[in-house]
């Protein structure tokens, strides 16, 4: 089977970093490019890191791309409270080998989907909606050209993980998060509702820590970091894992369920901003504009994320 045509959009975080070694590690699909933006910390530490994780899973063969250094039309938040002062605490800092491509990452974003054929680019999307907006916004033509969008963010049964009502991702930029679920564009949404159920627990880190490998080893040391922080939180064994889930829907989209749903951003309210008002019930008449993902086989989603990652 031909591989899927992927561009990771993302904010290296320690969960983003383990989407991009399962999308690494897997044959299914076809990486064409990493485009960084600021979000879990700011531009200068999301491009570096995504250029890490490439060197740590022997991929320095990978562009990367650096994009938006801030929302469309708000300051940045970041969250170094969860994933520490450099994104992805856990493992040593380094300079990677290979420099960042120039350009900006909207731009090969765009020229790539102008230069593959029509309907055959996934764009991945694991941050803030900045850099996927900025495309929209620029080139409008090239939107009609995406085969789809799968994207963590959201929620809605489970509430936010920022605020009370909106999770990290769409509140940094809802905005951006609007421009994308108007844009008409097939969507997959990938909400707290799925990562809060794929939880680190001791066991599984563990597992992944017997791989022996490079970036298992990694791995395991920055789940060990970014687990304290949700394990306070919640009260549980191991923190949710969000951004692998948009690589496991591609790789096996049988271990979720969900349904299509209205899905709609605020952006003005300051009590609820950046909340996904997902008509799970059908109450209105609004169009269904993406596919929401509300449950997981856990255990199926570690023994995939597990073996793949003892691949690199």
């Amino acid at each position: 089977m031909t591989p899927r045509k992927i561009i990771i959009d993302t904010d290296p975080g320690q969960d983003d970093a383990a989407a991009i070694m399962l999308a690494l590690a897997s044959p299914e699909v076809d990486v064409l490019g990493i485009t960084a933006v600021a979000g879990n910390v700011p531009l200068a530490l999301t491009s570096r890191n995504a250029r890490m994780i490439t060197e740590i899973c022997g991929r320095a063969d990978i562009k990367v791309f650096a994009g938006a250094d801030k929302p469309l039309r708000r300051n940045l938040v970041t969250a170094e409270h969860v994933h520490g002062k450099t994104g992805l605490d856990g493992v040593e800092p380094f300079e990677p080998g290979r420099p960042l491509e120039p350009g900006h990452a909207a731009d090969f974003i765009i020229e790539t989907l102008r230069a593959e054929p029509a309907g055959s680019v996934t764009l991945c999307a694991l941050g803030p909606l900045t850099n996927i907006a900025t495309v929209f916004e620029k080139s409008p033509d090239v939107v009609r050209l995406i085969k789809e969008i799968v994207l963590m963010g959201g929620g809605f049964f489970e509430g936010g993980n920022i605020t009370p009502s909106a999770e990290f991702n769409i509140y940094v930029d809802p905005e951006a998060a609007d421009v994308v679920f108007q844009s008409g564009v097939p969507i997959t949404m990938m909400p707290l509702d799925v990562t809060h159920k794929v939880l680190t627990t001791r066991a599984r880190v563990d597992r992944l820590r017997a791989n022996g490998n490079r970036a298992s080893m990694a791995m395991a040391d920055m789940l060990e970091f970014f687990e304290r922080y949700d394990e306070q939180k919640y009260g549980t064994d191991g923190g949710p894992l969000h951004d692998p889930t948009v690589i496991a829907w591609l790789l096996d989209p049988a271990m979720f369920t969900g349904r299509k749903c209205n899905v709609e951003i605020e952006t003005g309210s300051e009590l609820t901003l950046g909340a996904t008002v997902i008509d799970w019930w059908k109450v209105t008449k609004r169009p269904e504009n993406a596919f929401v993902a509300r449950e997981v086989d856990a255990d199926r989603f570690f023994d995939l994320l597990i073996e793949r990652l003892g691949r690199l």
